[in-house]
């Protein structure tokens, strides 16, 4: 096992955010879950990353914060993490039973390292390395989305989980412009303290002379897919007017990102994305309290991007422009090599769901290119309904008052699920989601506790508006 310079830098960061507290600690463990191309430590061909690394602290911090009892709430029957739980060991088992017990049944594209060649791309089914690893990502989800819930089960540690997704996705366009940066001027080593698990990286790829954005990423597909996330979180908040100074600038320049990173799955899950917001604003709309953005969007969304279209079909160098970048990354994308592979994958996958008579071939086993067919192919039927049953439990509309500040935070962090969902759905690997979307499913999740105004027990908010004395305890900006 080696350590990396980053992952010393990750430990003294940790120690040191315990020391202030762990409103401190959960900010910063939200932002550590951007350096994905990162590795603090690295365990022969795997790698460990900073925020999971950090997980130690932010679990210390709770625990020393005097909320372990409600880690524990976090997965009692009925609640999501229940749900959760009930997955990741349905996937710890099948990942060490299935490959065995369906051995040679199917023919698997490996995820991991297998002990047999590859014939054609694909190898018998048996035991591969990365089942060992899927599940300890898998089990890394579950404490993910417990912390956040305990940490969540304060309005002050709610809070912080928000800012922390605010600096996540300020950051995350800041490693975009100096990876641009970096490209342009070919000082790309700037940011290799950051991108050194063992991954493949292809953080020098261009597309028709254009440079792909990977950011703090792997690959710009790794870097659209996060960053989508960022975008229904942020845009969200902006409708729902909650630190719209900050998160209306990094929902406008996530979504230019997003288009600009010639990533087809960027450019396929986008319009998703707008309809989810879109369709936010039009519930969110009206003449009440914190409504103003949404009915903006409301009536002047359609005219704009009317307007926006006969621009472009009226200026033939603008439509061919589009058209050609268009056609580059999406159309003419899906009968390349790539998207054929991606295909045989998929189908690959499908067909060892079925041989596996609907158990799957083991957690870990199988590489896909969709986050459905991941979840069938690996997992099966049973991982499949716990995944769905957790997913509409974590993610369901809670009690709140419609536009409290609560519920709009819940309301934010669902729209970002669902866009990391929507880029899941068109290359997703794997059945790991990645913490980022379970830091925002916690959050949905989250039930904070009153806190006390004046004495007394105060929810906020029952008429949309927090007394002037308490702004500042539950974070209306």
């Amino acid at each position: 096992m080696g350590v990396e310079p980053i992952g010393i830098v990750t430990i003294a960061l940790g120690l040191y955010c315990m020391a202030l507290g762990q409103d401190a600690t959960i900010k910063a463990f939200v932002t550590l879950t951007l350096l994905g191309a990162a590795a603090a430590f690295v365990v022969g061909s795997s790698s460990i990353q900073p925020a999971h690394l950090f997980l130690i602290f932010v679990a210390l911090a709770a625990i020393r914060n005097k909320r372990p009892q409600a880690l524990f709430d976090a997965i009692q029957f009925g609640r999501p993490g229940f749900w959760l739980a009930c997955l990741v060991l349905y996937g710890v088992l099948s990942a060490y039973f299935l490959p065995r017990l369906f051995a040679d049944a199917t023919f698997i594209v490996p995820l991991g390292v297998s002990d047999r060649p590859l014939t054609g791309g694909v190898v018998p089914l048996g035991p591969i390395s990365s089942n060992l690893t899927q599940a300890v990502y898998l089990a890394a989800d579950l404490v993910c989305f417990m912390l956040i819930v305990a940490v969540g089960s304060t309005m002050e540690g709610y809070r912080a989980i928000v800012i922390g997704l605010i600096a996540y996705a300020a950051f995350n366009v800041l490693f975009a412009l100096i990876d641009v940066v970096t490209g342009a001027v070919g000082g790309q080593e700037l940011l290799q303290f950051i991108r050194n698990a063992q991954y493949t990286f292809h953080d020098n790829d261009t597309v028709n002379g254009f440079k792909r954005i990977v950011g703090s990423w792997p690959e710009a597909s790794a870097f659209a897919g996060t960053t989508l996330g960022a975008f229904g979180f942020t845009s969200t908040m902006w409708l729902c007017q909650r630190y719209s100074i900050w998160t209306g600038p990094l929902a406008i320049m996530s979504l230019v990102l997003i288009i600009a990173c010639t990533s087809s799955t960027g450019l396929v899950a986008a319009p998703v994305c707008l309809a989810i917001f879109y369709g936010t604003a039009v519930l969110r709309s009206g003449v009440g309290h914190n409504s103003s953005n949404s009915a903006a969007v409301v009536v002047l969304g359609p005219p704009l991007a009317l307007l926006a279209i006969l621009i472009v079909v009226l200026q033939d160098d603008v439509f061919n422009a589009i058209h050609s970048y268009v056609d580059l990354l999406v159309f003419s994308k899906s009968t390349s090599s790539s998207a054929l592979e991606r295909g045989f994958w998929n189908t690959s996958g499908l067909q060892n769901f079925f041989d596996t008579y609907g158990l799957g071939a083991g957690l870990g086993t199988a590489r896909t290119s969709s986050f459905p067919v991941a979840v069938l192919s690996n997992v099966g039927i049973p991982g499949a309904l716990f995944m769905l049953v957790f997913a509409v439990t974590a993610l369901a509309p809670g009690r709140h008052p419609s536009k409290s500040f609560i519920a709009d935070i819940r309301c934010a962090a669902r729209n970002g699920c669902l866009c990391l969902l929507a880029g899941s759905v068109v290359a997703g690997p794997t059945v790991d989601l990645g913490l980022l979307f379970f830091i925002l499913a916690g959050l949905a999740a989250s039930r904070p506790a009153p806190i006390e105004v004046m004495g007394a027990p105060f929810i906020p908010l029952y008429q949309g508006a927090i007394p002037p004395e308490s702004r500042s305890l539950v974070g209306q900006p």
